[in-house]
């Protein structure tokens, strides 16, 4: 269910700002995207694993509360990272 530094390094070089960049706000959103993804195939066959649940939730409101920053700090860059995600169709 964890990332692999391989896959890391794929999304951080996909959704950084700038040469150096490995924690801006898009770079983990993209990550806990993944995750999230990944999560919710192991629940659609582990539908008794509750830890996993609760654990999903939680990054998902990690997730809702950096969309909401990102938002209230750039519309544009919101717009973009949704589009380039797939979510919130």
């Amino acid at each position: 269910m964890a990332l692999t530094q391989q896959r890391k390094q794929e999304l951080i070089s996909e959704y950084q700002v700038h040469d150096t960049d490995t924690g801006s706000t898009e770079v983990q959103i993209a990550m806990l995207t993944e995750r999230i993804s990944r999560l919710s195939e192991h629940l659609r066959s582990n539908q008794k694993d509750h830890s996993s649940r609760r654990g999903l939730l939680k990054l998902i409101g990690q997730r809702k509360r950096l969309l909401s920053f990102l938002q209230s700090e750039d519309k544009q860059k919101y717009q973009n990272l949704l589009a380039r995600l797939g979510i919130r169709g």
